[in-house]
C-alpha cells in the first residue's frame, strides 16, 4: 500500500514539473515583431519641457524609432498608470505601412486594412482582425524619471 501511495505521489510531482515550462510565455510569441532590447534610462524626465505633459493624465509621448522597431508610445492614464507599446502593427509583417500613427488614444496602421489599437490597453479596436494586441513594454517611474524598457 505504501508503494502505491509513493508511486502516485511521484507520478503527480513528475506531471507537475513536466507540464509547466518557463517558456509557456512564448506560446503567443508574435512572429511579426522581433524582440528588441532597449532601455530609455533617464531620457524621459518630466522636468524637461518636451516630457512635461506626462505629469498630467490622458497624455502621451512618442519616442522615435531609436526605441523599439518603429518607435514607442508612452501613455499616462493618471495615478501610477503608465503604458508603453510598440508602434508597429502586431498583425502585419514589418513594412512601411505597418508603422502606427497615434490620434487621441487610438494607434492606426497605414496599410489598406487600417487596423487600430487602444494605446492604454494595447487591445485591438472593434473590427480589427488578427491574433495579437500591441506589444507591451515595461514602464517604471521613479521621481520625475519615466523609464521604458524591454529586457
Amino acid at each position: 500500500m505504501k508503494i502505491i501511495k509513493y508511486l502516485s505521489l511521484l507520478a503527480c510531482i513528475t506531471f507537475i514539473f513536466t507540464s509547466c515550462s518557463k517558456n509557456d510565455d512564448n506560446v503567443r510569441q508574435n512572429e511579426f515583431i522581433p524582440d528588441y532590447q532597449f532601455d530609455t534610462g533617464s531620457l524621459i524626465n518630466t522636468n524637461l519641457p518636451q516630457y512635461n505633459d506626462m505629469e498630467f493624465p490622458n497624455n502621451f509621448i512618442i519616442l522615435s524609432n531609436t526605441y523599439g522597431i518603429n518607435g514607442v508610445v508612452v501613455f499616462y492614464a493618471g495615478g501610477n498608470n503608465y503604458s508603453a507599446f510598440e508602434l508597429t502593427d502586431p498583425n502585419h509583417v514589418i513594412r512601411d505601412c505597418s508603422k502606427l500613427t497615434v490620434t487621441g488614444v487610438i494607434a492606426t496602421c497605414n496599410c489598406d486594412d487600417a487596423k487600430s489599437y487602444d494605446i492604454l490597453t494595447g487591445q485591438p479596436q472593434e473590427g480589427t482582425t488578427g491574433r495579437y494586441g500591441l506589444k507591451r513594454y515595461y514602464v517604471e517611474k521613479t521621481g520625475n524619471i519615466i523609464r521604458v524598457y524591454n529586457n
